[in-house]
């Protein structure tokens, strides 16, 4: 009965961290282009640190899986590589974007 009532809780804690997609603003698309900063290959999602002309962001990648099943191994993100990303800015922080796709050496890589 511990058990499940450790799961339990264990599974509500991370639902309750994972940010819902409607705090981005899908009705105004942004394309940045940029240099990577930092990168994160993690669960939830994987991350970038773009430093563009003006600001650094913080792109939201998908899930570590799904950017190995696409192609985007953690190699690609390397930190001074040039990248692009297609999202939308996030509606409370202005530094923060979810990625749509991302584009690194020529090859664009589909995020959702």
């Amino acid at each position: 009965m511990k058990w499940l009532a450790m799961m339990t809780l264990l599974l509500a804690t991370q639902a309750s961290a994972h940010h819902g997609w409607s705090e981005y603003d899908a009705d105004r698309p942004l394309q940045l282009s940029g240099t990577i900063e930092e990168s994160g290959y993690v669960h939830p999602h994987g991350f970038v640190r773009l430093k563009t002309a003006d600001k650094t962001w913080l792109v939201i990648l998908a899930p570590p899986s799904r950017l190995e099943n696409r192609g985007l191994s953690p190699a690609m993100l390397a930190k001074g590589t040039a990248a692009k990303v297609l999202g939308y800015q996030n509606r409370n922080k202005p530094e923060e974007m979810r990625a749509e796709r991302i584009t690194i050496g020529g090859k664009t890589t589909e995020l959702r």
